[in-house]
């Protein structure tokens, strides 16, 4: 039996290291909402100067919607003195170490004054067997002054490149330019034609739309119509790509920009598109069901209404950038976590973590709302986000939260994918699905991927695979053709390697996609096809002899050693040589990565309540050591198993961790022992220390209750309260040595006192902080200074004061896009609720 013992240096060497550096990609991002662009430059110094000492690495300017009672300030997008306050902003944030990203407009998705009627987007409609066509009159969602106009058609031949002029010429006067264009998420609606979709579509299918138009409204399932309709989504998919995607791509490096897309939402192949920028952002919207005890969830928000986050979706944007090479891949974090007010750091984190072991190492928190200084609480506010920005509830631990993503995302970001297996995509599955169904474009959302990935057969195998441990990415028809074959049979894109090709049980395979395969298994490449080949060749023209063809072919490649028709998936990939991580059948979600330094690293987190701690295998039985990037030091042991090394991993739900590759360790004997608890109980005082709307009269408690019950318009305060107690130890000092403290339930943070010495703050679940080093037998001095959430002060500012809702178009609504009302919620439970322990 082997121990590891590694004693590692905090996290405050590498801390002071980023700092120095002028912009960091490794510390978050927030989106920066500019209302009405009425801003000053005093006040976006302010703004930034407090996002650089809450530890955020950069902003993303997105000018919307203004605020009644400053039309006046507002300043129309891209007009001289738009400009020069945003050039002020690049210049503080280089001062600050702060980057700035920006909208290629205003709101979304792309449009505005110089969008014609030509080039905005169209929809048409067969009737009686004929194509009417008309604009779809959508205007920018959520526009600033001077981004107003109609949407543009992501299909037409020019319109891009005549949007574009409009920046072309605003920043040919600018010395100062952003990091980034940013391309919200599709939304488009309605949008399913262009001027010249006809003629291209005959070019690319060979045939034309024009006599097969009927089609398009089959709702029977006829399978002519089904191929019509896929030829149909290939084209308008091939359309946005060449089109939309690439030429603003292209547009924004021959400026100096990077690019970040969101490409969710689209009637295309997303991973296609992601691929087409620098910056792949997939999206982080809601609320995960997460089964950490503890965990609260805003009753509120609608599953039915808005689904929820799912790792798998957020895959496609990381696939797209581990195939490609590409170091950052970006996500829109925290939209809708919860209700205004209502979201603790504590929810935030495991958001976070999942977006972590989904590939995404570059976290854009939604959001931040430039604000005027005068304004006060709660200042202005974007409708649909939390609010991570100065005037937030959580602002005087915000840097807690930001230190933690660094230290991850430093560790993320330098290190390469790891991943066995690589799953094709069908997305001709998918349009056939919507086909059969009746019709209409399918558009690929992130919100309820129950309606287009859950379940399509690739999706179930997707989850199959997340669930029992295998490390995998998607591929696209189109990034198929990138890959090559090693000499081990090894699939390499150039930047990544993969061990097998597993091809989803799939009806629909495009021929160019068959010439693919075939040619990677000839050269040896390993393929697998899940319980059987494809059966229909995609493309309605000539499809009787395509199809004859395809089988034969299809035929010919199942007859190679290196493909196999699989009826045991699980045996056939172990055959193939993909490792399956015990860390998932233990109820832990990770990433596998490859470090800096070559050696194994993985991201751990315990987002359920089936694990605490156990021996677990890591790959093929690799030491490990652990690094924990929110506490300052690791201890690991490890045994020998049938050969294969274990290592013994303790993991409480909500907590986090690395895992390290490690040459060796030191043998000493494992000696487990079961946790025992000390529960402190006793007279609780309660002082009131600062907040609104007035400090509630001290109180005692016999029991830890919240503050809420407590008399003096205690159930409206927010701020912080001060919990004291005195208390023994029962029985000898010794056994004491490395306790930890665990609060229990905290609405929200807790700063940990014990005999004078600061414990430090525990801001998320489990709410626990080493106290071993400072108890002695008598006479303990526990002192926890308790901060709440705004939400039971707005109860009592909205019946006083709700003239901070004076903003235009949607004004502020509540998680269920009602008029938000806060007067109407009942108290938030606040303070210290315990039960408050000594764990030994």
């Amino acid at each position: 039996m082997r121990r590891i013992f590694y004693i590692l240096l905090l996290v405050l060497a590498r801390i002071a290291n980023l700092n120095a550096q002028q912009m960091s990609t490794a510390k978050p991002w927030t989106y920066w909402w500019w209302m009405g662009s009425a801003v000053t430059k005093a006040d976006i110094t302010a703004q930034l100067e407090y996002f650089s000492k809450s530890g955020l690495g950069g902003v993303h300017i997105i000018p919307i919607y203004g605020v009644k009672g400053y039309e006046k300030a507002a300043i129309p997008f891209l007009g001289t003195q738009w400009l020069e306050v945003m050039q002020h902003t690049i210049r503080e944030g280089k001062r600050l170490g702060l980057g700035v990203d920006m909208t290629t407009g205003t709101g979304w998705p792309f449009g505005g004054p110089n969008v014609t009627p030509a080039t905005a987007a169209q929809t048409m409609s067969v009737v009686d067997g004929k194509p009417t066509v008309k604009p779809t009159e959508q205007k920018v969602k959520r526009a600033a002054p001077g981004g107003e106009g109609f949407v543009l058609d992501p299909f037409s031949a020019t319109g891009m490149t005549q949007y574009l002029s409009r920046f072309d010429s605003a920043f040919s006067k600018t010395a100062e330019k952003p990091r980034s264009m940013y391309n919200d998420s599709y939304e488009a609606y309605g949008a399913n034609w262009t001027e010249d979709f006809a003629a291209q579509f005959k070019s690319r299918r060979k045939y034309d739309l024009l006599d097969k138009l009927n089609l398009l409204n089959d709702s029977t399932g006829n399978a002519e119509a089904t191929l019509v309709k896929i030829d149909y989504h290939q084209t308008l998919a091939e359309l946005l790509l060449e089109r939309y995607a690439k030429p603003w791509t292209d547009w924004s490096r021959q400026h100096g920009f990077v690019t970040r897309y969101q490409a969710h939402g689209s009637p295309g192949n997303l991973l296609d598109l992601y691929e087409a920028a620098d910056i792949p952002e997939t999206e982080s919207f809601g609320t995960s069901r997460f089964n950490i005890p503890g965990l609260r969830i805003d009753p509120d928000y609608s599953i039915d209404q808005f689904g929820t986050p799912n790792p798998l979706a957020m895959k496609f944007a990381s696939s797209a950038a581990h195939l490609s090479g590409k170091k950052l891949v970006s996500s829109e974090t925290g939209t809708w976590l919860a209700n205004h007010f209502k979201v603790s750091l504590s929810q935030v984190k495991p958001q976070i973590d999942e977006l972590f072991t989904a590939g995404i190492n570059h976290i854009f928190y939604h959001g931040s709302t430039y604000s005027p200084e005068k304004e006060g609480f709660p200042g202005w506010l974007f409708y649909a986000s939390t609010n991570f920005g100065k005037t937030s509830h959580f602002s005087e631990h915000f840097l807690l939260l930001n230190e933690y993503v660094e230290w991850c995302q430093k560790l993320l970001q330098d290190s390469r994918p790891d991943n066995d297996v690589l799953v094709y995509f069908p997305i001709h599955d998918l349009w056939a699905t919507k086909a059969k169904s009746g019709g209409g474009v399918h558009l690929l959302e992130v919100h309820h991927v129950d309606r287009w990935l859950l379940d399509l057969p690739f999706g179930k195998l997707s989850e199959r695979l997340w669930n029992e441990g295998y490390a995998f990415d998607f591929v696209s028809d189109l990034q198929l053709k990138k890959f090559k074959v090693d000499a081990n049979g090894a699939l390499s894109s150039g930047s990544v390697t993969y061990k097998t090709l597993v091809i989803p049980s799939t009806t629909y395979l495009p021929e160019e996609t068959l010439k693919e395969l075939s040619r990677l298994a000839s050269a040896g490449g390993k393929i697998v096809f899940e319980g059987k080949l494809p059966d229909v060749v995609t493309g309605n023209a000539d499809h009787d002899d395509r199809q004859k063809a395809f089988r034969e072919s299809l035929a010919q490649i199942s007859k190679l050693g290196s493909v196999r028709v699989s009826d045991n998936l699980q045996a056939d990939l172990k055959r193939n040589g993909v490792v399956k991580e015990q860390l998932a059948e233990k109820g832990l979600t990770f990433i596998r990565k490859t470090g800096a330094n070559g050696l194994p690293l993985y991201f751990v987190a315990n987002l359920g309540n089936t694990f605490k701690s156990d021996w677990v295998r890591i790959g093929k039985g690799e030491i490990m050591s652990l690094n924990t990037p929110l506490r300052g030091e690791s201890l690991m042991y490890t045994r020998t198993v049938n050969g294969q090394e274990e290592v013994f991993l303790s993991l409480l739900p909500g907590e986090s961790t690395f895992l390290e590759g490690a040459a060796d360790g030191s043998d000493f004997p494992f000696a487990s022992k079961p946790a025992k608890e000390l529960e402190i109980k006793g007279s609780w005082e309660v002082t009131f220390v600062a907040g609104k709307p007035s400090l509630p009269a001290p109180a005692k408690l016999a029991t830890l209750k919240s503050w809420t019950t407590l008399p003096d318009s205690a159930e409206y305060f927010s701020g912080k309260a001060r919990y004291r107690i005195t208390f023994d130890l029962k029985g000898p000092l010794k056994q004491y040595e490395g306790a930890g403290i665990s609060l229990g339930d905290v609405r929200e943070v807790a700063h940990v006192k014990l005999n004078g010495k600061d414990l430090g703050t525990a801001w998320h679940i489990p709410f626990q902080l080493y106290a071993g080093d400072v108890l002695k037998v008598k006479g303990n001095v526990l002192e926890i200074e308790v901060t709440n959430l705004s939400a039971n002060y707005m109860r009592l500012r909205d019946q006083q004061l709700p003239d901070w809702k004076k903003f235009y178009d949607i004004n502020i609504v509540d998680i269920t896009y009602k008029k938000f009302d806060a007067t109407r919620w009942s108290p938030m439970p606040s303070g210290l609720l315990g039960p408050v322990k000594l764990v030994y």
